[in-house]
């Protein structure tokens, strides 16, 4: 309601409670109250808000409030008249935001019932009163949250901020998400295998995957989730503030608080993942894999890499010239897969690991199917909605569109997923069929090719020192479960000899 006069421009509050007007203080009653005061101060009501039977628990966010408080802050009124404080709010928070907010744009208040006046000395001291009571109230609430966030933190409850991607809240408890937690795992698994960020980001957008706000993955995405300590079953909480200019910053690692929740992936994976991206300070990508087969694991006795030279049939360290030729180094190799010994107890344990990671498959693709499904959904939703005339035809097509290609790409991935289950599940073998794989490996080798051997023995080779007319190779098995059930990739066990 706008109204016209000279003066002071001024508005006035009505919110009148059921109680009052049973005491026959009607809306109108107060409106006058409020008009006559004006008038005796030469002030011109140009507005009237008006939130009559407006429960006065929460305010601020009534359409009138909003109202009001932009006239406000445009200059179009410069006071506001109510009939008391209780009625301008009653919760104590509110009351003390007004107060700031009015402060803060050069507006005063008028209470009739507690006389205040802030256009007086004697009603500007309540303004000081009120800064003092909101600062101390913020000063509680401040040290209250901070006693409590370090508590919270260790008993594992959400401290209010959202759950890591990957997980969910659930009865105040950090669980897996049936749907993100596939993805969140898939992205540690892409970057073992790729090595790059910008890889995994990639893969993960070309399969119809996105982040849970909709958005492209981006590497930046990719790098803060594989370095989150949540995926291998360690929440983080209670480790970061954000400064005067609201900069996130790292707290002292003495105020850290590390909560056990349910693991997405194995710590191997976390930790080995972690390491590709501590190793490359330089930010540089990696090179392409090394085409000779013992290059990269291959060391000098004086702890140099040794490599193969163009042209050379030998490895050579640079720094003190030792040297072997390829084809010895692959025979003293050969002999050493001869006594590798295959424990049954060991590939039961393997084979166990293979079918927990055929079932973290079944559960991608089961994933995968929701959200395919979740974003059709979401297709038919927009179209219906266009079909009702709610929306327009430039809007549903800003809309559509990103559905349609998420739609696109999901639908492509889903049966690579599905083929990729079907292959695991005819691969899965029985302890016999392993052993009896890894006992004929030593006669098979001349018969692999260049690239079969290569894997073979990145699988199962740590480290191989050449020290003069000694060969130290030492052998680990350190291969995956899906790795496990592929024919010719079936070796187990761990041990050191001197050849």
């Amino acid at each position: 309601m706008k109204e016209s006069g000279q003066g002071r421009p001024v508005g006035i509050w009505i919110r009148v409670s059921t109680e009052d007007q049973a005491r026959g203080e009607s809306p109108a009653h107060h409106e006058t109250r409020a008009r006559e005061y004006a008038k005796f101060n030469g002030w011109a009501v140009r507005e009237v808000y008006d939130l009559s039977g407006v429960s006065g628990k929460s305010v601020l966010e009534h359409p009138e409030t909003r109202r009001m408080l932009a006239d406000v802050r445009r200059g179009d009124i410069r006071a506001l008249i109510f009939s008391k404080l209780a009625r301008l709010a009653r919760n104590t928070k509110e009351l003390l935001d007004f107060a700031d907010i009015f402060r803060r744009d050069g507006a005063d208040m008028i209470s009739l019932q507690e006389k205040i006046d802030t256009t007086t000395p004697a009603g500007r001291l309540f303004y000081t009163i009120i800064a003092a009571m909101a600062q101390w109230e913020r000063e509680e609430i401040a040290d209250r949250v901070k006693a409590s966030i370090v508590v919270r933190a260790k008993l594992g409850k959400n401290l209010g901020g959202a759950a890591p991607f990957g997980y969910r809240w659930e009865d105040n408890k950090l669980m897996p998400d049936p749907s993100e937690a596939p993805v969140r795992r898939l992205m540690y698994e892409l970057f073992a295998k790729e090595k790059r960020k910008k890889s995994v980001a990639r893969l993960l957008n070309e399969a119809g995957y996105r982040t849970r706000k909709g958005a492209r993955f981006t590497d930046t995405t990719v790098v803060r989730l594989l370095q989150d300590t949540t995926a291998k079953g360690l929440y983080r909480a209670n480790h970061t503030y954000r400064d005067g200019k609201g900069k996130l910053l790292l707290k002292p690692d003495s105020e850290w608080v590390h909560t056990p929740v349910e693991a997405i992936i194995e710590e191997e994976l976390w930790d080995q993942c972690n390491a590709i991206l501590a190793g490359r300070k330089d930010k540089k990508p990696p090179g392409p894999k090394p085409f000779h087969l013992f290059a990269g694991l291959l060391y000098c006795g004086c702890g140099q890499k040794m490599y193969v030279f163009s042209r050379s049939p030998k490895y050579i360290c640079r720094k003190c010239r030792s040297k072997i030729t390829m084809e010895d180094i692959e025979a003293i190799f050969r002999e050493e897969l001869n006594g590798y010994f295959v424990a049954k107890e060991e590939v039961k344990a393997h084979l166990a690991r293979a079918d927990e990671f055929l079932t973290g498959k079944k559960d991608q693709v089961t994933a995968h199917r929701r959200q395919l499904e979740k974003v059709r959904a979401e297709m038919r939703k927009t179209y219906q909605a266009y079909q009702a005339d709610q929306i327009s035809v430039e809007g549903f097509g800003k809309l559509y569109r990103p559905l349609e290609d998420q739609e696109r790409s999901l639908a492509a991935e889903l049966p690579k997923l599905e083929g990729e289950v079907d292959a695991l599940e005819t691969r899965r073998l029985s302890v016999d069929e392993v052993v009896a794989e890894a006992a004929n490996l030593y006669h098979a080798w001349p018969n692999l090719t260049a690239e079969e051997k290569r894997r073979i023995v990145e699988s199962i080779t740590e480290k191989i020192v050449v020290k003069g007319d000694e060969i130290d190779i030492t052998l680990t098995h350190l291969p995956s479960s899906e790795e496990l059930t592929k024919r010719q990739r079936t070796l187990s066990g761990s041990w050191r000899r001197r050849a």
